[in-house]
């Protein structure tokens, strides 16, 4: 099955086309534009350019989140209404196990992490271990002091991947936890790891469709914090 996948949850802009674990078509930028630009002639013309036509394709997957609450709005709903249109199947892709595919092939502890500010990271521990992935936490908004301790007596080596990684392995380090930083070619987010995870989610039968697609938020957005805050202040 062939699978278009969409990645925008941080500044970066990807999109990719796998089928049975092959990249067939890739494209990225991180060059500060917005999503809302960039994102659709990005697929339109990696489409174009890979011969590739939307009928041909099996599913629509997309970075659900967490992440950028503007960019993860953007994502889904160029994928809710490109599988629409295709009448295609969509698979919505965690962000934090889609950055952790990429590093499957290194041996120890993937910690994926995305800058939530105030001290904390979107986080989820996966080991790595012979090419295979198992997910050991499940997506979470945490403290860097808290994940240090939590990590402080895990002896595997560890690994920071993600647009907080540098953030979260230098926060470790300070605390003592021995950690590394994922190569930089593979420590932002990709559509690529978003492909090949919805190859899995398929292969599960844990497709679902476009209507159903929506983002996945961790913590309310900073205005909805603002509104709630107003309210208890004003009694209501």
């Amino acid at each position: 099955m062939k699978i278009l996948a969409l990645e925008t949850s941080a500044k970066a802009c990807s999109a990719a086309v796998t089928e049975d674990k092959q990249i067939l078509a890739s494209c990225y930028q991180n060059t500060g534009l917005t999503h809302s630009r960039t994102l659709m002639p990005m697929v339109e013309s990696m489409l174009k350019n890979a011969d590739l036509r939307m009928e041909e394709l099996g599913a629509v997957a997309v970075a659900v989140g967490p992440g950028s609450f503007t960019g993860i709005r953007i994502g889904v709903a160029a994928a809710k209404g490109l599988a629409f249109a295709a009448g295609l199947p969509a698979a919505a892709v965690s962000t934090l196990e889609a950055m952790a595919l990429g590093l499957a092939h290194m041996d120890g502890l993937i910690v994926c992490a995305m800058d939530a500010r105030r001290s904390q990271v979107y986080n989820a521990l996966f080991e790595a271990k012979d090419g295979i992935l198992t997910r050991l936490t499940e997506d979470r908004a945490i403290g860097l002091s808290e994940l240090a301790e939590e990590l402080r007596n895990n002896p595997r080596p560890k690994i920071a991947v993600g647009d907080g990684g540098t953030l979260c392995q230098a926060a470790l380090t300070q605390a003592g936890v021995s950690c590394t930083l994922a190569p930089q070619r593979l420590l932002h987010q990709n559509a690529v790891g978003v492909a090949l995870a919805a190859e899995e989610l398929a292969a599960a039968g844990k497709l679902t469709t476009a209507q159903a697609l929506s983002p996945v938020y961790l913590r309310p957005a900073q205005a909805e914090r603002l509104q709630d805050r107003k309210k208890k202040e004003n009694g209501t």
